[in-house]
């Protein structure tokens, strides 16, 4: 059972908008800190990370994106970006951001976890308590997730957490020099 700042994941009256820690069996979730530039570092800079990732995250990851990205990301409120910490120490990231206009009320969800902790089903209870904590606070009904056509730990996280896969976009991307399918993922407000 999730606990968002102290409170069980029961149903909620009121929002959780001040959310700044949830806190799961195997790891918590919480807003970045500028301390976790470190173990940032020593995680994501990982071509196995990268080459599952947008091209907007850099690889080689150095002490200066990390910097950066902790800076941004520990001043965003709502809070829409979380550490996945392990132990105390920012082992991964989740998040989410709302698409505009006809598409507002849809949000991209989107994570990656350190390779020493794969298979532990970490991602997978990210995912679950980050999804229901976008249903939960913002007026989303619906959260999407596109996944690399090579990326099938990535396509059976979002199966595991209730997501159904919509789509093959076919030749919807190019990463390192190579045009491929992309997987859309989609889980709805009950």
């Amino acid at each position: 059972m999730a606990r968002i700042n102290g409170y069980s994941d029961a149903p909620r009256r009121e929002p959780v908008r001040t959310a700044r820690e949830i806190v799961l069996p195997t790891c918590t979730l919480r807003t970045w800190r500028l301390t976790d530039a470190e173990s940032l570092v020593r995680h994501a800079n990982n071509v196995q990370i990268w080459r599952n990732l947008h091209d907007a995250f850099p690889f080689p990851y150095t002490r200066k994106h990390a910097d950066e990205w902790v800076k941004s990301a520990a001043t965003l409120w709502p809070a829409t970006l979380f550490a996945i910490t392990v132990e105390g120490k920012a082992v991964g990231g989740i998040g989410f951001h709302a698409e505009k206009d006809v598409h507002r009320r849809t949000a991209v969800i989107g994570y990656w976890l350190g390779e020493r902790y794969w298979g532990r089903g970490i991602a997978t209870e990210a995912v679950r308590a980050m999804s229901d904590y976008a249903f939960r606070n913002f007026d989303f009904i619906r959260l999407q997730a596109f996944v690399f056509e090579w990326n099938d730990a990535s396509r059976r996280v979002l199966e595991k957490a209730g997501y159904t896969q919509e789509a093959r976009l076919r030749r919807h991307c190019t990463k390192e020099g190579r045009t491929a399918d992309v997987f859309l993922y989609a889980l709805l407000r009950e």
